[in-house]
């Protein structure tokens, strides 16, 4: 009797960290829609009482969700150095500040919010490892 193996191929790392962005991106999504399942959230934006209840607040925020989301693809476009620090410099930032989401946010009716936060966390840290221990390859310059 004949044992297959199933074919496993080598994920380049662009593509494991693009795949990656794209999960913690998923999860902020996931997050911010349940939210308006807490009671009285729905009020609390209906009439301005709520976090972002200026312009600029909401842009600020805009601008900071932006960027996981360009990371996406950023990381299968620019070059490979410049791509592996953004990277661990936006991973970074981003483990830290969805740490200290997740722990300030502590109730009975946002613990799936503290999941979430604690998952990204734990997504965007993987993105850090990742693009941390990018293989290098030496390059001859005279062959």
């Amino acid at each position: 009797m004949e044992v297959l193996e199933l074919q496993d191929l080598k994920v380049n790392v662009r593509l494991v960290l693009s795949a990656l962005w794209t999960t913690v991106m998923f999860c902020y999504i996931y997050g911010d829609y349940f939210e308006l399942y807490v009671p009285k959230k729905v009020q609390g934006l209906l009439n301005g009482q709520n976090l972002l209840n200026s312009p600029i607040k909401l842009f600020v925020i805009s601008l900071m969700l932006a960027i996981p989301a360009l990371m996406i693809s950023l990381s299968l476009l620019l070059k490979p150095r410049f791509c592996r620090w953004l990277n661990i410099c936006v991973g970074l930032f981003f483990t830290l500040f969805t740490l200290l989401v997740g722990i300030t946010s502590v109730s009975a009716w946002t613990m799936f919010y503290v999941f979430l936060s604690f998952l990204e966390s734990v997504l965007t840290a993987i993105i850090v490892w990742r693009a941390w221990t990018w293989r290098k390859i030496k390059i001859f310059p005279f062959s």
